[in-house]
């Protein structure tokens, strides 16, 4: 199936058809979820990777072999993707490592019923936005993208696929009472990594012995996961994520947007952001504090 081109309209949000079809989404919004299950929810390039490799090492007890060996898109399906169901299909004595990016509008209902855990990963937009528009680049089941100020003009219109950041995060967010909910940022990730496994942990009931989460931070760390082949994608096929175009996992660093964002963009960026969020609570700290 590889329907480059083709874009899945599902409530008003638009898909990548390589990855989605009608059937795959609706089939997320009645999944049965398991009290042990463990759900990775995110908007586009916010960590995501990040924490589906900082769970396996958890669950591994920083036993690196799994990660090393099976494909981390195995390791932790999307639920709304159209190969996940038959990888679904796994006892249900044994946790289930899940991803998501759909917002918490659609999903909500479904977690509801259960006690599922769920850990949210966060981002700074600005460096969202860069992340994404280089993936654009290289990812041949997105549209493609002509400048970036056009590209983060829709970024803040939320009319790119998988729809608005604002609206994801401050859906997700805002049900940290509602559900078993761990929100995560990637700054969190990439200024102390080791306290963030320590929370991780701690929050799956999973706790680690010192050398248990030195293994974990070791194998964690981007330069490690850039070159493992289980999750820097390199095994896509070129016909589907052109690697000659750049690497899915890039620099991984915060505070990147500053490198493409002017001036003008960045005060409009902020108006923008001022606007949507002022009805949000979150304290957000995408750098490091003197």
């Amino acid at each position: 199936m590889a329907r480059l081109d083709v874009t899945e309209i599902f409530h008003g949000i638009s898909f990548p058809g390589h990855l989605h079809t009608q059937d795959s989404l609706q089939l997320a919004l009645k999944f049965q979820f398991q009290e042990t299950d463990i759900l990775i929810a995110s908007y586009p390039k916010s960590g995501t990777t990040w924490m589906q490799e900082i769970v396996t090492l958890i669950s591994s007890r920083g036993d690196p072999h799994l990660s090393q060996t099976v494909p981390n898109w195995t390791r932790a399906p999307w639920l709304e993707q159209y190969y996940s169901a038959a990888v679904m299909k796994v006892p249900s004595t044994t946790p289930r490592f899940i991803t998501t990016h759909l917002p918490h509008h659609l999903l909500g209902p479904a977690l509801q019923r259960s006690k599922a855990k769920v850990i949210y990963v966060s981002r700074n937009p600005k460096d969202v936005a860069v992340s994404f528009y280089h993936f654009h680049k290289m990812a041949k089941f997105l549209p493609e993208v002509d400048s970036f100020p056009e590209f983060l003009t829709r970024f803040l219109n939320g009319t790119l696929h998988f729809g608005s950041w604002f609206d994801h995060v401050k859906g997700w967010t805002s049900q940290t009472v509602t559900l078993n909910l761990l929100h995560i940022t990637y700054e969190e990730m990439s200024m102390d990594l080791h306290g963030t496994i320590k929370r991780v942990s701690s929050f799956l009931q999973c706790p680690l012995l010192e050398d248990e989460l030195h293994n974990s931070v070791k194998h964690c760390s981007f330069s490690s996961m850039k070159d493992n082949q289980m999750i820097n994608y390199t095994l896509i096929p070129d016909e589907i994520m052109d690697h000659s175009k750049g690497y899915f996992m890039r620099k991984g660093q915060i505070g990147d947007w500053k490198n493409m964002f002017t001036e003008e963009q960045n005060q409009y960026f902020e108006s923008i952001f001022s606007s949507k969020m002022q009805d949000c609570a979150l304290e957000f700290v995408w750098e490091k504090q003197d």
